[in-house]
């Protein structure tokens, strides 16, 4: 419950902010963030995820209500249409069980996601903690419009902003208190007291709420295919947004997540948030780090969050309208302030695998945006991989002592050769972008033995093969034949025996060993 009610004091200059950015009233952020999360805690896995508008998907759906034409309640009716396909299309993902698309999406970059959509948020905030009114499509033009207007910033709203941060830090170390709200209180009583805006501190305002029935608007075929080739982008980032969160934040703690029940619970989350006029709700990063480093230990914290967020609308809709600006801008960077930890990435150096790929994701989502920096990180995480597939290295194995125990001879010293017998082994699966280079090698290393060699190629790596591999690997045992020598297959799985014996090679199949021993106990019968 404290986790809850903390986060709802960051959830409400959330919605407000996303609100403007998405030019539409805050009324419909914030019933969008009460319906929304009160859906998902029914629906969703996660603990930590707090369903609401991000600031992503707020730029996105403002930029495809500018493309289109009408009125404020034409846009306003264009908008929950584009919600609900929204819901529609995470509903189809889910139906069909595509959430295994999300595991594109490797751990390093999802903790490089996390780092820079938390500098990206931060910077963001900058504006309010210091007294301006910007706005720029990226974050380099962000920090220069700020730098160039340093005189102009309010050293009021700087020493408020200030004082609210440290002070929300510093409740966060002596316990688990709702400090958000704790501050929320205390700058509405500083409003209370002293005339702000009068020394050039911005207040939030008031906030209409308007509860319509719930509805979907009625369009015509044509103009729901426009909408169609909206949301798409919109749904991408929410799955890129949410997703990410989600996961970055249950690898923390050892938490498992199903991709699919996530992806059905946030189509759900939109469907509600349609029907009573919402905007697009996913899991926002800043939110869900609130709500984690608040302690939430089940989705009744983003109940409680929901609720008191509407209970905070409803009964304290006049001190709402008083909170400082510089004051809700501390609250997000509060929030996100644990999220910068470099721990996860000395780590990715220390092992020295995929530092550059976290890095990338870093660089990405502060470059090029959420959505382009998460698929440039994920296209480098692939890339990489292919890299290092169509690539394998050959191992030589040889036997320690007398056991059956077969290792790489590079790695150890005391791993010694089986006279007449050559043993590789490819460390990778064999596929069409390796077999070729793979089996080249080996062939490479076998041809320096003289004739009657006995070539073992191990092949436990592959557990299936690709037709490519398989006509390679026929290639390569009409190679080893012309120098005199004679191919065995080790470590074959089922699989790739049944390939085998289908494709016509069923000598190749028959004579393969289970283990590497017994391919070589069967070589040396057929050489005595």
């Amino acid at each position: 419950m404290i986790a809850g009610l903390s986060v709802a004091g960051l959830m409400l200059p959330e919605a407000v902010a996303y609100a403007a950015i998405a030019g539409l009233p805050p009324g419909r952020a914030l019933v969008a963030a009460v319906a929304g999360g009160l859906a998902y805690a029914l629906i969703g896995q996660s603990r930590f995820a707090i369903i609401a508008p991000t600031s992503s998907s707020a730029a996105i759906l403002a930029a495809a209500l500018a493309t289109l034409p009408g009125t404020a309640s034409d846009k306003a009716m264009l908008a929950t249409a584009m919600v609900a396909i929204v819901a529609a299309l995470f509903g189809v993902i889910a139906l069909f069980r595509l959430g295994g698309l999300a595991g594109f999406i490797a751990r390093p970059v999802l903790r490089g996601f996390a780092f820079g959509l938390a500098i990206t948020i931060i910077l963001r905030q900058l504006p309010s903690l210091t007294g301006l009114h910007l706005a720029a499509p990226n974050i380099f033009l962000l920090v220069g419009r700020l730098a160039s207007q340093t005189q102009a910033m309010s050293l009021y709203s700087i020493l408020i902003g200030g004082a609210a941060l440290a002070a929300i830090l510093a409740i966060r170390r002596a316990g688990k208190l709702p400090g958000a709200l704790i501050v929320l209180g205390c700058g509405v009583g500083l409003a209370s007291l002293v005339d702000l805006p009068a020394h050039g501190v911005a207040l939030v305002g008031p906030i209409a709420i308007v509860l319509d029935k719930p509805s979907l608007p009625n369009f015509g075929f044509q103009t729901w295919s426009h909408l169609v080739q909206l949301a798409l982008p919109l749904t991408l980032i929410l799955f890129a947004e949410s997703w990410g969160t989600m996961r970055a934040l249950a690898l923390r703690h050892g938490d498992t997540l199903s991709a699919n029940r996530e992806l059905g619970a946030l189509g759900g989350a939109n469907l509600v948030a349609a029907l009573f006029q919402g905007m697009p709700v996913g899991a926002g990063f800043s939110a869900g780090s609130a709500s984690e480093a608040a302690g939430a230990s089940s989705q009744l914290s983003a109940a409680v969050a929901s609720f008191a967020l509407a209970a905070l609308v409803v009964f304290a809709g006049s001190a709402v309208a008083r909170i400082p600006e510089p004051v809700l801008a501390a609250v997000v960077i509060a929030a996100l302030t644990h999220a910068l930890a470099i721990g996860p990435f000395s780590r990715l150096f220390r092992i020295d695998r995929d530092q550059w790929i976290a890095l990338a994701a870093v660089a990405g989502v502060i470059g090029f945006g959420v959505l382009n920096g998460m698929l440039i990180a994920v296209a480098l995480s692939v890339g990489v991989l292919l890299h290092r597939l169509s690539r394998p290295t050959i191992s030589e194995l040889g036997r320690i002592g007398t056991s059956h125990d077969f290792v790489d001879r590079a790695r150890h010293d005391d791993a010694g050769l089986v006279d007449g017998i050559a043993i590789y082994r490819p460390n990778a699966p064999l596929f069409f972008a390796n077999a070729d280079m793979a089996l080249a090698a080996v062939g490479k290393l076998a041809v320096r033995h003289p004739a009657g060699t006995q070539v073992i190629l191990s092949l436990e790596e592959s557990n299936d093969f690709d037709s490519s591999a398989v006509e390679v690997l026929a290639e390569f045992e009409k190679l080893i034949q012309n120098r005199g020598m004679v191919l065995r297959l080790a470590r074959t799985h089922d699989r790739v025996r049944e390939l085998l014996t289908a494709a016509g090679l069923t000598e190749l199949a028959s004579d393969a060993g289970f283990s590497v021993a017994d391919s070589v106990e069967a070589a040396q019968r057929k050489g005595l």
